[in-house]
């Protein structure tokens, strides 16, 4: 994603929407090889017609440690998205801060991020406070996040949990066979 024709981050950031998380519902990123749809496993069946997709699976599962499963995710994440190594490192500090986020309901929605000082919420990070923003702007812009109100994140649920494992599904198809009909964008469903 070319991120110099992007919007800025100040604009991106004043898009509030307080009283909906515009992460829940099903979004798609296009990045620079790929097209990357952020769901739960019931997305291979299309909930308006039913259509289910014929898809070849293989499904691996391995045991991890806390540290190590943090770390084969966000690689997982960074290498899906394609983010820069900014875009990570601040994925990475934000995570550590939804990990410390209390939960409501059973999760947490979203998470109060703000930057003062050599850090993000007091806690020092080795980055300064551009660096920071430049890989913030990256992951609004790929809806990781989106506002709530100042300083108050949505999560997208699919990105940020408190679980203890996560799939990623990689399909692959021959040039020619859909890529171009996965990438046209769904059709939207208001609500009132």
């Amino acid at each position: 994603m070319n991120l110099q024709k992007a919007p800025s981050l100040r604009e991106l950031n004043r898009q509030y929407s307080p009283d909906r998380n515009p992460l829940i519902e099903d979004n798609a990123v296009i990045t620079k090889k790929r097209y990357v749809r952020a769901g739960r496993s019931r997305d291979l069946v299309d909930p308006m017609t039913g259509e289910v997709s014929a898809v070849a699976t293989i499904h691996t599962i391995e045991e991890r440690d806390d540290a190590e499963f943090v770390k084969v995710f966000a690689a997982g994440v960074q290498a899906m998205y394609g983010l820069t190594k900014t875009g990570m490192r601040v994925f990475q500090a934000i995570l550590d801060e939804y990990q410390n986020t209390s939960m409501a309901g059973g999760f947490a929605d979203s998470v109060y991020l703000h930057w003062f000082g050599n850090g993000l919420n007091g806690r020092v990070l080795d980055m300064g406070e551009r660096t920071f923003h430049t890989g913030f702007k990256e992951l609004l812009l790929n809806r990781f996040l989106a506002p709530r109100s100042a300083n108050l994140y949505w999560v997208n649920s699919a990105l940020f949990f408190k679980g203890d494992r996560v799939k990623f599904i990689t399909e692959y198809r021959k040039k020619g066979s859909g890529l171009k009909a996965a990438r046209e964008p769904q059709s939207q469903i208001s609500n009132p």
